[in-house]
């Protein structure tokens, strides 16, 4: 497939390096020549300097020909434009863009994004994402990561290990003797930041993050088996009332009015509008690294305590000033990567990334066929597919004892209508299971040929 990529940011490099790496031809576009530079040295792709939503611009990137477009520079309005170029001048047939402006975002201008006026067919907006994402951890005290599955039938936790897990220091293979009625599959683990995927004689260590496909009504008890017994949040702390942290805010106040938040933001004229649009939360005008604030936010009692704030360092020591004056979990955002393994040792429990989350939400965009959502797992560690398995699959009719899965590549879970199906040796799937398939960065073409389904990407 042709795919041109118009920003060659971190989020463009990311999905340019994962689509490179699958064959695709892709083309980026970007108007600074030190970041052209890099890509072309870096990855198996072309690259155009230029303005992304210059018409000869486009044309010159090959837009005539292309199956899609996906528009991530940094200003909203460039990437709105170049959809609509692509789309007026080129009839390009799927266009994606990122838009971050809560005003373009507001429902009361959905109509702006129809086909008659910017006919963008996706729109990604990393703040609301990575709001959602968080919620998403809040609903399972103890994961630093859950992924619903095939309707919520099945999720996929990531948890710590400590000295303290109970199943640390046990080989893979025993957990099905240990807990035989608790359906999991250990798919992953992060050892020093280096990805493994596990054998069945392969054991967690602390400091391990493990990564597992479970029955989402097995969820409290799989948690209960890795030590996590955490009661649930009722009252959040979140440090900065940007965009993230009001779209977090409203979504708490939308969907779960049994919580209690507050908002500790600097900015005066901020924290008043903040104040204005929710609801039920209390903002305070201070800064989040002031004891005296924290204190008067309450950070002692509140179970979870969220640095959203767009400085990556002071989101580290605001997260770690609230766990020393008494929150009981901390998450931050951090935009760079080069932190993130010095997290679990600093006592920061849950790290988000918005540009992980905004490539795995593009992904999951871009594919198609049988392919029901793709995720993408720890700085490309490997993907997380969701896909039916047609009867041409030669997962489907064996007994899997007798079927060998590519290297790096593991079966999570089938889904059978309501049944979820943890595979095991005489597990045999048959034809329209949803299957659950984690495949290492190296191996997700063979999942290609496993399931007999084509990644295409328009």
């Amino acid at each position: 497939m042709k795919v041109i990529i118009c920003g060659a940011g971190q989020v463009g490099y990311n999905i340019a390096r994962y689509l490179a790496d699958e064959g695709n031809d892709i083309t980026v576009i970007d108007q600074r020549p030190e970041l052209v530079r890099k890509m072309a040295d870096a990855l198996d792709a072309k690259v155009v300097i230029g303005h992304a939503s210059h018409p000869d611009v486009l044309e010159q990137a090959g837009v005539q020909d292309c199956d899609m477009l996906v528009a991530v520079t940094h200003a909203d309005e460039v990437n709105m434009v170049a959809c609509q170029v692509a789309h007026s001048l080129f009839n390009v047939p799927t266009k994606i863009a990122r838009v971050r402006n809560r005003s373009y975002l507001n429902p009361m201008w959905a109509q702006l994004f129809s086909r008659e006026n910017l006919p963008i067919d996706v729109i990604i907006s990393p703040e609301i994402e990575v709001a959602r994402a968080i919620t998403r951890r809040l609903q399972v005290p103890g994961a630093i990561d859950l992924i619903p599955l095939a309707d919520n039938k099945v999720r996929l936790l990531a948890v710590r290990c400590t000295e303290d897990t109970p199943v640390v220091h046990t080989p893979l293979r025993q957990l099905s003797v240990l807990f035989p009625d608790l359906q999991l599959v250990v798919v992953g683990i992060v050892r020093n930041d280096r990805p493994i995927v596990p054998t069945p004689e392969d054991q967690m260590l602390p400091g391990d993050e493990v990564y597992f496909v479970v029955a989402a009504a097995h969820t409290a008890r799989a948690m209960a088996a890795f030590g996590h017994e955490e009661k649930q949040t009722r009252r959040i702390l979140i440090l900065g009332g940007g965009n993230i942290g009001l779209f977090l805010a409203q979504q708490l106040e939308a969907e779960h009015p049994e919580i209690s938040v507050r908002i500790v933001e600097q900015n005066k004229e901020q924290a008043e509008y903040v104040a204005r649009t929710l609801n039920r939360t209390m903002v305070l005008c201070g800064d989040c690294l002031e004891p005296e604030i924290l204190d008067e936010a309450g950070v002692g009692a509140v179970e979870t305590c969220i640095a959203l704030t767009d400085d990556d360092e002071t989101n580290i020591m605001a997260a770690l000033l609230a766990k020393r004056y008494g929150a009981a979990r901390t998450i931050s955002l951090l935009n760079k990567t080069t932190y993130n393994t010095l997290m679990g040792g600093l006592g920061i429990d849950v790290v988000v990334n918005p540009r992980s989350i905004t490539v795995s939400n593009i992904l999951h965009h871009v594919r198609r066929g049988r392919i029901h959502s793709v995720h993408s797992l720890h700085e490309g560690f490997g993907e997380l597919i969701e896909a039916d398995a047609l009867e041409t699959s030669s997962l489907v009719g064996r007994p899997l004892k007798d079927i060998k899965l590519p290297l790096g590549v593991m079966l999570g879970a089938v889904v059978r209508g309501d049944t979820v199906i943890m595979p095991r040796g005489n597990t045999v799937v048959q034809g329209g299971d949803r299957v659950i398939l984690f495949a290492a960065a190296e191996a997700v073409k063979k999942v290609e040929k496993l399931c007999s389904v084509r990644f295409e990407y328009f």
